[in-house]
């Protein structure tokens, strides 16, 4: 079983579009355009997962909050750029969300709800503030609504898997590893 869990991550990381994610701002506007604006690029969906897997990880009210946190705080973000609020370093704060939540994962490091839900949100600023930068104004409301749910739908699925694996044999190695290879594919995305 867990061999085919490794897999299905495997073929879903490879499956996806790197550096696809962040379109021309004449491809934003809509409902769609915002919802798979998540789904189309390797940094969104490592992290949105990420962040799931953690939540599982340290379990909770972890559970909840810190997912929370994230669209909370990318919400943040996304209407910071679109008010012309700039913030520096925001790729390089993205690809090192890829490698620290990956980190955080490999290491099951369990600290305080709180302190986690920080660290998810400062990343989540720097994400949400990409979103609204790419957008300017046009579509604004459904561009974010889209991508605030397809956000949410990937830390679920995060969470899915991690609490999945808790339940196995060995599974909570398995979510250690998943970590390690996001670390390293951000590494990839920094370096590559």
């Amino acid at each position: 079983m867990n061999r085919r869990i490794l897999i299905a991550a495997a073929a879903l990381m490879a499956s996806t579009a790197p550096a696809f994610a962040h379109l021309s701002p004449d491809e934003h506007g809509s409902f769609a355009a915002g919802f798979s604006h998540p789904l189309f690029g390797l940094d969104h969906i490592l992290v949105m997962i990420a962040v799931g897997l953690w939540a599982a990880q340290i379990g909770g009210r972890a559970l909840w909050i810190v997912p929370t946190a994230f669209v909370s705080m990318m919400a943040v973000g996304f209407t910071l750029a679109t008010a012309g609020i700039g913030l520096p370093f925001v790729e390089p704060a993205i690809l090192a969300s890829v490698v620290a939540l990956g980190l955080l994962v490999a290491m099951a490091v369990r600290l305080d709800t709180s302190a986690s839900a920080a660290i998810v949100g400062l990343f989540a600023l720097f994400h949400g503030h990409a979103h609204g930068g790419e957008l300017g104004s046009a579509g604004a409301l459904a561009f974010s609504v889209g991508f605030l749910i397809a956000t949410t739908a990937l830390h679920a699925a995060g969470i899915g898997l991690g609490m999945m694996l808790g339940r196995l044999s060995g599974g909570g190695a398995l979510a250690r590893v998943l970590g390690g290879i996001t670390a390293l594919a951000g590494a990839t995305l920094i370096f590559g």
